[in-house]
C-alpha cells in the first residue's frame, strides 16, 4: 500500500540519494564504459543486461521483459501492475558514439564524468535508477510504472516506435530521461523531417563529348536554394541543405546526384506545408529526372503536450526548496515527440545535468543525480496519487 505522508516526504528521500552517491556513480560508470553505439545489437544487448541487473538489485524485480524490436534490443521493467495512475519512464541505451571514441572510456575530473553517452543519456537511465529506488526504500510500494529503456532512439527510433506507443497509451503520463537543457526542463520540441533529393542524368566524358551528358550536378544545384527557401524561421521552420554528392570522377558528367535535406518544424501544418514544397520541386534541366524521398521521422511536441505535467514539476520543485523551475523548447527530436503526438501528458529533460551531447567532451555533472532524482521521484508520487489535472 502506497503510503501519502511517506512519499511526500522528499527531504528524506534526498538525503537518502545523497548518502547513496557513490552507488550511482559505480551503476553510471558500468552503464557507460559499455559502449552501446545505435546499429551495434551485441553491445546493445549487453547493456541492457547491466541495466536489468542494476534495476533488479537496487529496486526489486517484479516484471523485466527484454524484447527484440526489428533486431534492436529494447528493456521493458514494470513495477506496481497496470493502474489507471501509471507512469512510463522512457529512455534508451544507443549512443552515437563508435567504440573506441572516448580514451579514456570514463573518467571524471573536478565533479564531472566524461565518456560516450554519459549525458546522452546514460546518465538519466541512473537518475531513473535512484529515483526508483528511494521511493522503494523511503516511501513503500511503488505504484504503477514502466521503464522502457530502446536501442534505436539515435538513429530515429524505426524498430521502437511501436513499442513506444503501445506502452504510452497505457500509461497517464510520460516522463522522459533525455537531459535537460543546462536544468531546464524541455517542454517542447520540434519534429524531425529528413529527406534526400536524388537527380538522375546520364554519363558521358567531361573532354570528349560532354554534350552526350546530362548533368545531374547541374540539374540539383538550382534545388539547393529552392530547398533553403522553404525555411520559415519565424514559424520555427527550418528547412537545411545539408548534404549533397554527385558524380564518380573528375573527367565524367555525373549521371546520378544527391541532396541530403533536415527539417525541423513546430506544428503539424508546417511540416504539411514543407513536405508540399519539397514534393513539387522539379528538376529544369532537360533529360533529366527528379525523386523524392523521405518525409517527416518526428512529428512536433507541442506546448500543450506538456504543460499538466511541467505544472505538477512545479510544485515538486516548490517542495524540494529549489526556486522556480525552467522550461524550455527545443530543436531536437526524441521520443518524447512521439508520446506527445499520441494526446499522452509528456514531460522531457527529466535527465542529468551536463552538456556536450553528441560532441567530443561529453560531460554530466555528478552532484546532480540526487537531486534530479528527487525531481522525477517526486513528479511519479504525484502521479500515482491522481494529482496530475
Amino acid at each position: 500500500m502506497l503510503s501519502a505522508e511517506r512519499l511526500d516526504d522528499l527531504a528524506s528521500l534526498q538525503r537518502w540519494l545523497v548518502g547513496r552517491r557513490a552507488r550511482w556513480l559505480e551503476a553510471l560508470e558500468e552503464l557507460v564504459t559499455c559502449e552501446s553505439p545505435s546499429g551495434d545489437p551485441g553491445r546493445l544487448l549487453e547493456c541492457a543486461g547491466i541495466a536489468r541487473r542494476l534495476f533488479a538489485a537496487e529496486v526489486g524485480t517484479e516484471d523485466i521483459e527484454l524484447r527484440d524490436e526489428g533486431g534492436v534490443p529494447a528493456l521493458v521493467l514494470r513495477w506496481g501492475g497496470r493502474e489507471a495512475n501509471s507512469a512510463l519512464l522512457l529512455g534508451h541505451l544507443d549512443t552515437v558514439w563508435d567504440v573506441g571514441a572516448f580514451q579514456p572510456r570514463f573518467d571524471i575530473a573536478a565533479g564531472r564524468a566524461r565518456g560516450p553517452g554519459v549525458f546522452d543519456m546514460k546518465g538519466g537511465v541512473v537518475i531513473a535508477l535512484a529515483a526508483l529506488a528511494g521511493l522503494r526504500t523511503t516511501g513503500g510500494a511503488l505504484g504503477s510504472v514502466t521503464v522502457l529503456l530502446t536501442g534505436d532512439e539515435e538513429v530515429g527510433s524505426l524498430g521502437s516506435r511501436r513499442l513506444i506507443e503501445t506502452e504510452a497509451n497505457q500509461a497517464a503520463a510520460v516522463l522522459v530521461l533525455e537531459p535537460p537543457l543546462g536544468s531546464a526542463l524541455k517542454i517542447a520540441r520540434k519534429g524531425v523531417g529528413e529527406y534526400r533529393l536524388t537527380a538522375r542524368g546520364r554519363a558521358a566524358h567531361a573532354g570528349l563529348d560532354p554534350e552526350r551528358g546530362v548533368n545531374s550536378l547541374v540539374a540539383i544545384a538550382p534545388l539547393v536554394a529552392a530547398v533553403a527557401a522553404l525555411s520559415r524561421p519565424e514559424r520555427g521552420t527550418t528547412v537545411s541543405p545539408t548534404r549533397l554528392k554527385a558524380g564518380t570522377r573528375t573527367n565524367v558528367i555525373p549521371a546520378e546526384a544527391r541532396l541530403d535535406i533536415d527539417v525541423r518544424f513546430a506544428t503539424a501544418s508546417e511540416a504539411e506545408r514543407v513536405e508540399a514544397g519539397i514534393r513539387e520541386l522539379r528538376a529544369s534541366l532537360p533529360g533529366a529526372e527528379l525523386e523524392v524521398a523521405g518525409g517527416a521521422n518526428r512529428p512536433p511536441f507541442e506546448p500543450t503536450a506538456s504543460s499538466q505535467l511541467f505544472a505538477l514539476a512545479e510544485s515538486v520543485a516548490v517542495d524540494l526548496g529549489w526556486g522556480p523551475l525552467q522550461g524550455c523548447s527545443v530543436g531536437g527530436g526524441s521520443d518524447g515527440n512521439f508520446t506527445a503526438a499520441l494526446g499522452v501528458p509528456t514531460l522531457d529533460g527529466m535527465g542529468i545535468v551536463g552538456d556536450n551531447a553528441h560532441a567530443p567532451g561529453e560531460w554530466a555533472e555528478l552532484a546532480s543525480i540526487p537531486s534530479r532524482a528527487a525531481l522525477l521521484a517526486g513528479c511519479l508520487s504525484r502521479i500515482w496519487r491522481g494529482q496530475l489535472k
